[in-house]
């Protein structure tokens, strides 16, 4: 379940899917399959290949995209992963 993002950012995430970009989106969120993480940073791209070459630099496996027909198809990152990648993307504002 995911909770803590405003409909302003889901829409700015998806935006710059739509432009090529590689976008991050974080956001509060609860699976019992993963009890310890409590945020997930959803990182999308339309191009999949552009995806892929991103991911390769973090040791992503392009297997765990989340491939989605909308065409919003995203690496999910949690715990420790999650944080290493934020913070070397610049992107500590995205750790809560």
């Amino acid at each position: 379940m995911a909770f803590g993002i405003t409909r302003q950012e889901l829409l700015e995430w998806k935006q710059k899917i739509d432009k090529g970009e590689i976008a991050f989106l974080t956001h509060y969120w609860l699976d019992s399959r993963f009890p310890e993480s409590k945020t997930v940073t959803k990182v999308g791209c339309r191009d999949i290949e552009k995806l892929v070459a991103w991911g390769k630099q973090y040791g992503l496996k392009k297997e765990w995209i989340d491939r989605r027909k909308d065409g919003y198809s995203h690496f999910d990152l949690l715990g420790q992963k999650q944080k290493e990648i934020l913070e070397k993307e610049g992107l500590m504002n995205h750790l809560w």
